[in-house]
């Protein structure tokens, strides 16, 4: 077996290239506006310093604060970045929360400033470019945070609420929530900060389609996407909505003489029939009334998929409020692609490494989310345009990469810090797969007209 000699020189390495992207990615969002916003005294660290450290470690699928720690010193984080001075976990934990209430408002919006002037790839799915939105639960059990409780899958920690858009998977909105609240529960505020967000974005010639599951089945929430409808139809554009019913307290032997009468049954094999009504359904929300149409599907089973005879008939109800003027069975069949959405949800979970939120304020953890969604937008972004090309590294042929992609193709590569006659430069070595794709990203964005 070989001896390998073990020596340290004095060249700068750095074992994560892709940060001289995100600090790209951070100047299109214009992230500096936030020393104007809450400025500082002369001599303490600027806002955007700290926003762009905890963003820079959560690109790198760190979330403790003291991961801080080791970036200190590190000149290259801060080039990439473009920070003055890089925060100590104590400092960067509390300035966060000390102005997370204000912070978060003001960063809401600069991922979608940074997917716009960055002309972000949105395509549609089947005519429509989708708009899903939905509540993810984050395990948080055995802490002392502010309003852990018990969620809906049976843990306690919380239920943020989260919007994408689109194929890609572009995260609109992500906000923080106690565990034990209901789904619906003020999801008309969250609905109106993300709706308009996907009107800025989305193509005007292609109609945007929300989807949400049943946990979402509230009159107002279906007065709301209908006044929205009327809003964008006097504007020119269109946008529909698909919202799984919740068949709260019905009774199937009703629904089945329902479906007997109006010859509604179709076998479609030995023991299975299928039943599709189509009704239009009047609702009613504050001395208001609306037809609503309401598609429902009846499942009457008597003998399993093995060609096991069953003692009692297995029988499903389940139905879908839209404003989609398509066949039932269309309608059904693009609600069934609405579960493309929970990959994103693992996305921030895992790949971001957000399980398990850092700090036991709840505002401070909210802020934390909104910062999150820049990092995942701009590692997305990234994927995008660097992983897909003809100069990507080798992978399998796909429409979009998962953030754990990016970070281990793109954010993890080693090249060697030089700072050269006023020159700062990346020597990525000969064997860098990933060196054309740095390149292919920087082009877009060159074009996007976003660096100086």
């Amino acid at each position: 077996m070989p001896r390998f000699e073990l020596r340290q020189s004095t060249r700068h390495l750095t074992a994560y290239a892709g940060l001289i992207l995100i600090g790209q990615c951070l100047e299109a969002a214009r992230l500096n506006l936030l020393d104007k916003l809450f400025p500082v005294p002369k001599g303490q660290i600027r806002t955007s310093d700290i926003v762009k450290s905890y963003v820079g470690l959560l690109a790198l699928g760190k979330s403790d604060f003291e991961a801080i720690e080791g970036f200190r010193k590190d000149r290259f984080f801060r080039e990439a970045l473009q920070i003055e001075q890089v925060p100590s976990s104590v400092w960067l934990r509390q300035r966060m929360e000390k102005i997370a209430v204000a912070l978060r408002e003001a960063t809401d919006v600069f991922s979608v400033h940074m997917l716009r002037r960055a002309a972000a790839p949105i395509t549609p799915r089947n005519g429509f470019v989708c708009l899903d939105f939905d509540t993810l639960v984050m395990d948080n059990s055995g802490t002392q945070k502010e309003w852990v409780s018990r969620t809906y899958q049976g843990v306690d920690g919380y239920t943020p609420m989260a919007a994408y858009l689109s194929n890609e998977g572009w995260c609109l909105a992500l906000e923080l929530r106690p565990g034990n609240q209901h789904s619906a529960l003020e999801t008309h505020y969250f609905l109106e900060r993300v709706l308009p967000r996907a009107q800025e974005l989305a193509p005007a010639a292609v109609p945007v389609l929300s989807r949400s599951d049943s946990g979402f089945d509230a009159v107002r929430l279906l007065f709301q996407q209908d006044d929205e409808k009327r809003a964008w139809a006097e504007e020119g554009r269109r946008f529909e909505h698909l919202v799984k019913w919740n068949p709260r307290q019905q009774v199937m032997v009703d629904w089945a003489a329902r479906a007997t009468a109006a010859d509604a049954w179709r076998e479609e094999r030995p023991g299975k029939r299928v039943a599709l009504v189509d009704l239009q359904v009047e609702r009613s929300w504050q001395q208001h009334k609306r037809n609503f149409r309401r598609v429902v599907r009846l499942l009457e089973r008597t003998i399993d998929k093995k060609g096991q005879a069953l003692l009692f008939p297995d029988n499903q109800l389940e139905g879908w409020w839209t404003s989609l003027d398509e066949k039932s069975e269309q309608v059904i069949e693009r609600y069934g692609e609405h579960a493309t959405h929970e990959p994103f949800h693992s996305e921030i979970k895992s790949d971001l490494d957000l399980e398990r939120l850092p700090s036991g304020q709840f505002d401070g953890n909210d802020l934390i989310l909104h910062l999150a969604m820049l990092a995942y937008n701009s590692l997305r972004l990234i994927g995008q345009l660097g992983l897909l090309g003809e100069f990507s590294p080798v992978r399998h042929p796909a429409k979009r990469r998962r953030i754990k992609t990016v970070l281990q193709e793109l954010m993890y590569r080693a090249p060697q810090f030089i700072r050269k006659a006023r020159k700062v430069i990346l020597d990525c070595g000969e064997q860098c797969p990933a060196f054309k794709a740095f390149f292919q990203v920087q082009a877009h964005l060159l074009e996007a007209g976003q660096l100086s």
